[in-house]
C-alpha cells in the first residue's frame, strides 16, 4: 500500500479538495473553501496546513465565528445544497460562538462542515487556556455543545480517525434527506500529529445526489387520497427550490388546477404574479393563501418541513374533511400532520405523480375562489404600500400606534416613513434579478407577504430557525456565491446591533452587498407580540434609563447606523422621507463597495396578523386581567387546532 506521510490536518485539507458531487450528470466541486478565525487550537494546525497547501480551496479571514458560520449557512443555501464552505475556530469561546450557527444550518437543512479546535487528546497540559472542566467527566468539553444541534458529531483523537469520520461527514452533508450542520473537534495536538495514510484515501471522490424516484405503492397511495377531493391546495417548501423543481412544479399546479402557497424557503421558486400564486402561508402568511387554506379538502406539502408558522400553529386548515400528502425526501418531514407519504426527491415525485392524476381524470374544483383571494389580496397590498404620514397622522390609518411615540418619531427624529412604503419602493426600484435576504424580526412577516419575487431564487430567507444576526453575514455568502448580482440584506436595528460582523469581510473581499437598515428603535416584533396579548412595552424599546421612574422609559437612545457602517468603509446613506429613501437606492446601485441605507422608520408600521393563528406561551394568572383574557382567547383558538 502507497502512503504518504501527513498531519492529520494536513490530511482533512487534501481530502476535502478532491470531493466532488454529481447531480444529472453534472459534476461540481462540493468544498469551495474555509472560513477561519485563527486561535490556539486550529492555527498551527489547520491553519499551517491551509497556509501550506490549500489546494484549489479559497480561505477567507472571518470576523466573528458565528457570522462567519452564518455567511457559510448564505452560501450553500443559495447554491441550493450543492456547495459548502467549512468553518474553522479555536477552542473555547471560538467554538461556543459556532454553536448557534450549527442551530442555523440544520434547522434549515443546510449543509455546513465545522471543525472546531479542541482541548489536548493528551490531556497533558489540562487544564489549557480556555478550557471548561467538568468534574465528573473529563471527556466532555466545550465542543459536545456541537451535539444538540449537528446532525453529525465526531471527535478525532488520534490521527487515523480523520479517515471514517470524513467519510462519514461526507455521507451526511451530501444526503438531502439527512444534510444538516457537521461537527469534527478536533484537539490541538492530535491536528499537528503525523500519519501515513493511505495514498488512495485521496483520491477524488464525486458523491452522486440521486434523485430518489417515488414506487409505485408510494403513488397509488397519493392517487388515493386524491378521490373525491375538490379544492386542493399545494405548498411550495424550500424543497421544491433544492431539487429545482420550479418548472414541474409550476405545471403540476397548471395541469390540475391547484392553487399553491409559499412557506419562506419556498418563496421565488415560481414568481409572484402566477395566476395560481396564493403567496405567503401561515402566521405571516397574506390573506389569499390563508382564505383558501380554512377551505382546502386535502392539502398537499411539497419539501416543506410544515412548522408551525407554515400551519400556523397546526390550526390554519379548518375544513373537517381536511387529509394531508407529504411529498418530501426526508421521511421525518413526511410523517408530519399523519400525511399520506411520498418519501422520494420532489421534482421525480411531481412528475410521476401528475402522469397517474392524469390517467385518473383529475383535476380540481376551484374556480373564481382564487382570483377572488387573489385580488382582496392585492386590493391590500396596495393599501400598505400606500401608507404615508403628514402631521395630522397616517393615511390609510395604522392600528395600534401610540401618540406618544408618533410625535417623538416625527418631531425628534423627523422621520416620516412608514415600514410597509419603504417595501412597496424597495419592491419597485430593486433589480428584478437582485436577491433580498432576511431572517429575523417583523421584517420575514413583511417580506414573506408583501414581497413580489419577479426571478426565480431571488429571495432568501432563513426562518427554520430565525436567527439574529443572520442577515448581513449571510448576504456576503450569498454574494459569494452569486458574485454578478445585487444582494440586499434587510435587517431591523436590533439585529444588526446583536451581528453584523461580515460587513467588514465583504469590504476586505471587494464583495459588494447593501444593508437596508429598518431603524425603528426598539425589538419592533417582540414588542407587538407583548401587546398584542395584553402586556406593556417591556424591554423592547431602546431607551435610556429615566432617573425619576428607575426604568428604560425614557427618551429614545439614537444610533447614527450609516456612521458606524463608514467606519468600515462602506458608502452610507441617512434616509427619513421617501425623496431620500429612493436617491439612496439609485445611489448605492452605483457603488462597487458595501452599502448600507440607515432608514429610519415608524414603530408599528408593519404588516399585521391576515386569517392566521400563532400558539405563545401565556400567562394563565396575572395581575393584568388583559393578559388573562387573551391566554383564555388563545386556549378557545386551541379547540380548532390538530393535536398530531
Amino acid at each position: 500500500m502507497e502512503t504518504i506521510r501527513l498531519t492529520t490536518a494536513q490530511a482533512i485539507v487534501k481530502f476535502l479538495d478532491k470531493q466532488f458531487v454529481e447531480l444529472n450528470g453534472k459534476e461540481e466541486k462540493f468544498v469551495k473553501g474555509f472560513f477561519i478565525i485563527p486561535g490556539h487550537g486550529n492555527v498551527l494546525g489547520l491553519g499551517q496546513a491551509l497556509e501550506e497547501s490549500p489546494g484549489d480551496l479559497v480561505v477567507h479571514q472571518g470576523r466573528n465565528e458565528q457570522g462567519m458560520a452564518h455567511a457559510a449557512i448564505g452560501f450553500a443555501k443559495q447554491k441550493h445544497r450543492r456547495q459548502i464552505y467549512a468553518c474553522t475556530s479555536s477552542i473555547g469561546p471560538g467554538a461556543a460562538n459556532m454553536v448557534t450557527a450549527a442551530g442555523t444550518a440544520s434547522a434549515n437543512r443546510i449543509p455546513v462542515l465545522f471543525f472546531p479546535g479542541d482541548t489536548y487528546a493528551s490531556r497533558q497540559p489540562d487544564p489549557v487556556l480556555q478550557q471548561v472542566e467538568h468534574f465528573h467527566d473529563l471527556n466532555i468539553t466545550t465542543n459536545d455543545a456541537f451535539k444538540g444541534v449537528c446532525r453529525f458529531w465526531d471527535r478525532i483523537n488520534r490521527p487515523e480517525q480523520a479517515m471514517t469520520s470524513l467519510i462519514n461527514a461526507m455521507r451526511v452533508l451530501t444526503d438531502p434527506a439527512d444534510t444538516g450542520a457537521v461537527a469534527i473537534a478536533l484537539p490541538q495536538d492530535v491536528e499537528g500529529e503525523a500519519y501515513d495514510y493511505p495514498v488512495d484515501f485521496f483520491k477524488k471522490r464525486v458523491h452522486r445526489i440521486e434523485r430518489k424516484a417515488p414506487t409505485a405503492e408510494m403513488l397509488k397511495d397519493a392517487v388515493a387520497v386524491f378521490k373525491g377531493k375538490k379544492k386542493p391546495l399545494l405548498i411550495c417548501g424550500g424543497g421544491v427550490r433544492y431539487s429545482e423543481a420550479h418548472d414541474v412544479f409550476k405545471k403540476f399546479a397548471e395541469k390540475h388546477n391547484i392553487p399553491f402557497a409559499e412557506t419562506q424557503a419556498g418563496k421565488s421558486a415560481v414568481p409572484w404574479d402566477h395566476y395560481l400564486n396564493l403567496g405567503g402561508i401561515g402566521t405571516t402568511g397574506g390573506l389569499a393563501a390563508n382564505l383558501i387554506a380554512k377551505e382546502a379538502d386535502l392539502v398537499i406539502g411539497v419539501g416543506t418541513r410544515m412548522g408551525d408558522f407554515t400551519t400556523a400553529s397546526k390550526w390554519l386548515f379548518q375544513n373537517s374533511g381536511v387529509e394531508f400528502l407529504n411529498i418530501n425526501i426526508a421521511s421525518f418531514d413526511a410523517y408530519k400532520m399523519d400525511a399520506v407519504r411520498i418519501t422520494a426527491d420532489a421534482k421525480a415525485s411531481l412528475a410521476a405523480l401528475s402522469k397517474e392524476l392524469v390517467k385518473a381524470g383529475y383535476k380540481s374544483s376551484w374556480k373564481n375562489e382564487i382570483k377572488d383571494a387573489r385580488d382582496k389580496w392585492f386590493a391590500e397590498l396596495d393599501r400598505l404600500f400606500s401608507v404615508e404620514y403628514n402631521r395630522k397622522g397616517f393615511t390609510p390609518e395604522v392600528a395600534g400606534h401610540r401618540d406618544s411615540m408618533l410625535k417623538e418619531f416625527a418631531d425628534d427624529f423627523g422621520c416620516c416613513l412608514t415600514q410597509t412604503r419603504v417595501l412597496g419602493i424597495l419592491d419597485e426600484m430593486l433589480d428584478d434579478s437582485a436577491i433580498v435576504v432576511g431572517s429575523s424580526g417583523s421584517l420575514p412577516g413583511d417580506m414573506q407577504r408583501v414581497w413580489k419575487p419577479k426571478k426565480p431564487n431571488t429571495y432568501h430567507m432563513e426562518y427554520g430557525y430565525s436567527c439574529m444576526g443572520y442577515e448581513v453575514c449571510a448576504s456576503l455568502g450569498v454574494k459569494l456565491a452569486e458574485p454578478s448580482r445585487e444582494v440586499y440584506s434587510f435587517v431591523g436595528d436590533g439585529s444588526y446591533m446583536m451581528l453584523h460582523s461580515e460587513l467588514v469581510t465583504s469590504v476586505q473581499e471587494g464583495k459588494k452587498i447593501n444593508i437596508l437598515l429598518f431603524d425603528n428603535t426598539s425589538f419592533g416584533c417582540i414588542n407587538n407580540l407583548q401587546m398584542e396579548n395584553g402586556q406593556g412595552s417591556f424591554m423592547t424599546e431602546f431607551r435610556y434609563r429615566d432617573s425619576k421612574s428607575g426604568k428604560l422609559d425614557g427618551k429614545i437612545v439614537p444610533v447614527d447606523f450609516a456612521m458606524n457602517a463608514a467606519a468600515y468603509g462602506c458608502k452610507t446613506y441617512t434616509v427619513k422621507n421617501e425623496e431620500e429613501l429612493r436617491e439612496a437606492i439609485k445611489d448605492s446601485k452605483k457603488q462597487k463597495v458595501s452599502t448600507l441605507i440607515d432608514i429610519k422608520v415608524f414603530p408599528k408600521t408593519m404588516t399585521h396578523g391576515y386569517e392566521g393563528f400563532w400558539r405563545v406561551g401565556s400567562s394563565e394568572a396575572a395581575v393584568n386581567k388583559k393578559i388573562v383574557r387573551k391566554n383564555t382567547e388563545m386556549k378557545k383558538e386551541l379547540d380548532k387546532a390538530r393535536r398530531y
